[in-house]
């Protein structure tokens, strides 16, 4: 009885102490209110921006050709004389997409397999953590075109590809704040009480690791989105006539000298989106130092 009080007082404490009221102090940071409102204002151009715009992004008007910014078409045409403005929404859309998806790709991945090696740990820890090494001496980019070519290049594999090999640097976090947590005492009074292993997973380890998990999602959304953009520069991305912000500035990048609209406003967007997901990242991780 004495055992099973003294963990409910713990995990009370614990639970009062990661209630929703930390939150309150998040947008008191500069970063979090400026790449909140920067990263929602885009997600909501390119969610909603195409449904208010006559144009398709697929439409194409070869007699017109590249036309520079006007009333008609703000950000232009392509050589194609589709509008610019309704491609970059929906590239947008594609690259934020396989952004978010390849990162819940990356956190289950690294999330289960890094409880599992610091939950067991001995032989199985340092046999799965050696595993880890091995790829991580792998070029990722490398790893990703060649999946890309051997899988297709299908919009689903492209963030499953992605995915497949950004959870490493998550993985050793969660193992190593696995280990932590699983000598404290209300995970051995879990033990002692005949909690089952896969219960203290996910109720007392997987608990705890929610603010280094939110720090590292947010982090990597943007790397996941920028190691699209290269693969997608290369031509191993979106199939057209579907775009990605990638895939828009390789096509702008080559005609960059004679209509440098088709690079500079995907490349706002792109740019724009990356640095309000850093600095939410930033925010995040100032918000959980517990050294503050």
């Amino acid at each position: 009885m004495i055992k099973v009080k003294l963990e409910k007082e713990i995990i009370l404490k614990k639970t009062q102490a990661s209630a929703p009221t930390q939150w309150r102090s998040f947008f008191s940071s500069a970063y979090a209110r400026i790449g909140t409102t920067l990263f929602l204002g885009i997600l909501i151009a390119c969610l909603f921006g195409p449904l208010f715009l006559d144009h398709s992004y697929e439409s194409t008007q070869l007699e017109l050709g590249a036309q520079a910014p006007s009333y008609n078409h703000l950000f232009g045409t392509d050589t194609l004389g589709r509008d610019l403005l309704i491609r970059t929404l929906i590239g947008g859309r594609i690259s934020i997409l396989i952004g978010f998806l390849a990162t819940v790709v990356a956190v289950l991945i690294g999330v289960s397999y890094g409880m599992i090696a610091g939950y067991v740990g001995n032989k199985t820890d340092a046999l799965m953590m050696r595993f880890v090494d091995i790829v991580y001496a792998l070029p990722f980019t490398i790893i990703v075109i060649l999946l890309t070519v051997l899988l297709g290049r299908s919009l689903i594999l492209i963030f499953l590809a992605i995915g497949a090999v950004e959870w490493l640097t998550l993985a050793r976090i969660v193992r190593g704040e696995t280990r932590n947590l699983k000598t404290q005492a209300y995970v051995e009074a879990a033990k002692v009480n005949g909690l089952p292993h896969h219960k203290i997973l996910s109720k007392h380890i997987l608990k705890n690791l929610i603010s280094p998990i939110i720090v590292f999602a947010t982090l990597t959304v943007p790397s996941v989105i920028l190691l699209e953009s290269i693969i997608s520069f290369l031509g191993l991305g979106v199939q057209a006539p579907l775009a990605s912000w990638g895939s828009l500035i390789n096509e702008g990048a080559q005609k960059f000298d004679i209509y440098p609209w088709l690079l500079i406003f995907p490349s706002l967007f792109f740019s724009l989106t990356i640095l309000s997901l850093n600095f939410i990242g930033d925010a995040l991780r100032d918000h959980f130092d517990p050294s503050k």
